[in-house]
């Protein structure tokens, strides 16, 4: 029943403040359900500046984070290679060191364990991370191998096994100078390395690839499977930047040796003596390859975990700006249906209508 004497004055005020709480009403239920302001900067009016900087800083620190991931997958990756090849110059280096010229039932079987090794050298360093070769270089959409079975059909492996085949009492010192020839070849073609890797303006160039660790900070954390990654790039003398080449030259050698050129004496020796040296040279390199790889890891870790405690601090702070106290929310929405619901009720004894009519 409406009540006499109220004008229209306090009727249109009462239904502008009903309106206005039902307004507030959506807004709240709506924060209630997401948490957040609002969904446009505007709803936050004079923090949305601040809000867009902090999600901006979220954002790239996010984005560092999952490329050092996906950096820190690759380097494990090419971390276990490189110990597989070590453990494969350090299983010849200790075969070879039985070999004598007393005893040469163990030539025959070494070469032959030697040829396959090669093959062996030659898939790992074909190895990849996703679909990025690992030892490439900056062109890791190619092998830095390009053809692994033909690997001993390379000058480099025909050469070293003439070399070999050369041996005879009083050329020792020039079988081994062949043979690091052979090994430290940079003409396309020459040895199994990419044309690329052996390119003077790129592949030989190239510095490590890196990866933006970040803002402004960059990590090294490539490879190269004709050189050391740590070296300068042509190899003159086993372990002046060749870790690879020595492998090979000293598995080479090995597959190229026979029985009968025990027969050279101490040149054989000296022919041992340079396997055995390229050997170990190579098992140096790959040793300061993986720490240097090491280092450039734990660069990667420390920038990875910085970005995730920098990332909670921004979020906290963005959550300051955009999202709202669930509780104190709660409790105002409350508080504002019950205001509504009284704004409603007075609403309808001004006006005769019934709730249920005002709401139509």
């Amino acid at each position: 029943m409406a009540i006499a004497g109220v004008g229209n004055g306090s009727l249109a005020w009462l239904i502008a403040q009903s309106s206005t709480l039902k307004t507030q009403l959506g807004t709240l239920s709506a924060q209630s359900v997401d948490g957040r302001r609002g969904t446009y900067y505007g709803d936050i009016a004079g923090q949305a500046g601040r809000a867009i900087n902090l999600r901006g800083g979220v954002a790239r620190g996010e984005a560092h984070a999952q490329a050092i991931d996906r950096a820190l997958s690759r380097t494990t990756i090419a971390q276990s290679t490189m110990t597989q090849l070590s453990s494969i110059a350090e299983n010849f280096l200790t075969q070879a060191g039985k070999i004598s010229r007393a005893d040469t039932s163990r030539i025959s079987a070494l070469a032959d364990s030697a040829r396959q090794a090669i093959g062996q050298v030659a898939s790992l360093l074909n190895a990849k991370s996703g679909s990025d070769y690992l030892f490439s270089g900056a062109d890791t959409a190619n092998p830095p191998i390009p053809d692994p079975d033909g690997i001993m059909a390379t000058p480099m492996a025909q050469g070293i096994a003439a070399a070999v085949a050369s041996l005879a009492p009083g050329n020792g010192d020039a079988v081994n100078a062949a043979t690091l020839v052979a090994a430290s070849s940079t003409a396309p073609g020459g040895t199994p390395f990419s044309d690329y890797l052996l390119d003077s303006a790129r592949g030989r160039q190239d510095a490590r690839p890196s990866v933006l660790a970040e803002d402004g900070q960059a990590v090294a954390v490539g490879l190269f499977a004709n050189r050391n990654a740590t070296e300068p790039a042509d190899p003159g003398s086993p372990g002046e930047g060749g870790w690879s080449r020595d492998l090979l030259r000293g598995l080479m050698a090995l597959a190229s040796l026979t029985p009968d050129k025990t027969a050279s004496g101490e040149d054989f020796d000296k022919v041992l003596g340079g396997i055995t040296g390229a050997l170990k040279s190579a098992m140096t390199g790959l040793g300061v390859e993986s720490g240097a790889l090491g280092l450039s890891e734990e660069k990667l870790e420390a920038a990875k975990t910085r970005h995730e405690e920098l990332g909670v601090t921004l979020k906290t702070q963005l959550a300051d700006v955009e999202e709202v106290d669930l509780a104190s929310t709660l409790a105002a929405m409350q508080d504002t249906q019950n205001r509504l619901q009284a704004s409603w009720k007075a609403l309808s004894m001004l006006s005769g209508l019934s709730l249920t009519q005002f709401l139509r």
